[in-house]
């Protein structure tokens, strides 16, 4: 029996992209916007805050792809990808989607910028 630390229920993938400032390509992390730079913080204060650290784990990524739509972070199991991120959106996730088991339907990527994932096995050569 393992003992000590228990497998998380979510995965919580936060993208940290930041563009080097004059990049036209937009960033989840923007230095045009101070509190693009607060959200990974806010998230994982947020858990910690709520008593469920322990078993939602916060992972800051590199690019997830959809920059048009940042800040964006992806929740799995669900391969749910939520954009345009505040703070104020964040604590509605936690609440509603992590502690309440709903997802929240109108922070969620629309479905012609994500679309079903293909498999791995139509593409291998």
């Amino acid at each position: 029996m393992m003992q000590g630390v228990p497998q998380p229920a979510f995965y919580i993938f936060k993208c940290q992209q930041s563009a080097p400032p004059g990049m036209p390509k937009p960033s989840c992390v923007s230095q045009n916007d101070p509190e693009s730079q607060q959200l990974f913080q806010h998230l994982a204060q947020s858990l910690m805050m709520k008593g469920i650290i322990g078993t939602v784990q916060p992972i800051q990524t590199g690019c997830l792809n959809r920059c048009q739509q940042g800040p964006v972070m992806l929740v799995e199991p669900g391969h749910t990808m939520y954009v345009g991120l505040t703070k104020e959106k964040i604590d509605r996730i936690i609440d509603e989607h992590i502690i309440g088991g709903k997802v929240v339907e109108e922070y969620v990527i629309p479905d012609e910028m994500w679309g079903e994932p293909v498999p791995p096995s139509q593409m291998a050569r």
